[in-house]
């Protein structure tokens, strides 16, 4: 006849260190596979979404020259969509934008009227703040949209 073992305490039960360890490893391993694979989608993000801003304010410097007859100057920027620049230089002024959008790196759009790619210039340099670089450092102009 077989002895019936009593039954475990409570500080007996539970996982073993090395049951530990397994999953701990299992989880990192998965980690390394996941999370190059999101930086990546961070990345391909903040590029829409300053092609979608750049867009946005090209509509609405379209809009101010439908009111005002012309695109705001260098001078007066893009903040011409938000703010009056005066009686005499936007007769028609309404304002077509809330604010003016930070870039998805936390920077201001950049504007020049004239550019040299048409009429106007809206652009931004990208991750690494500086002209020029590919992927998420690039420049992201409404000329190549």
């Amino acid at each position: 006849m077989r002895a019936i073992k009593p039954p475990l305490r409570i500080s007996e039960q539970g996982f073993t260190l090395l049951e530990i360890m397994v999953v701990v490893v299992i989880i990192g391993l998965l980690a390394a596979a996941v999370v190059p694979q999101l930086m990546g989608n961070v990345d391909r993000a903040a590029i829409q979404r300053a092609k979608q801003d750049v867009r946005q304010i090209e509509n609405s410097l379209n809009l101010y020259r439908l009111d005002n007859f012309r695109y705001p100057s260098t001078t007066e920027g893009l903040q011409a969509l938000v703010t009056n620049p005066g009686e005499a230089n936007a007769p028609n002024w309404r304002q077509v934008l809330k604010s003016i959008p930070k870039d998805p790196w936390d920077q201001p759009y950049h504007y020049a009227s004239p550019g040299q790619h048409g009429d106007f210039d809206v652009f931004t340099y990208g991750a690494d703040r500086q002209e020029g670089g590919e992927g998420v450092n690039g420049d992201i102009g409404n000329w190549e949209l």
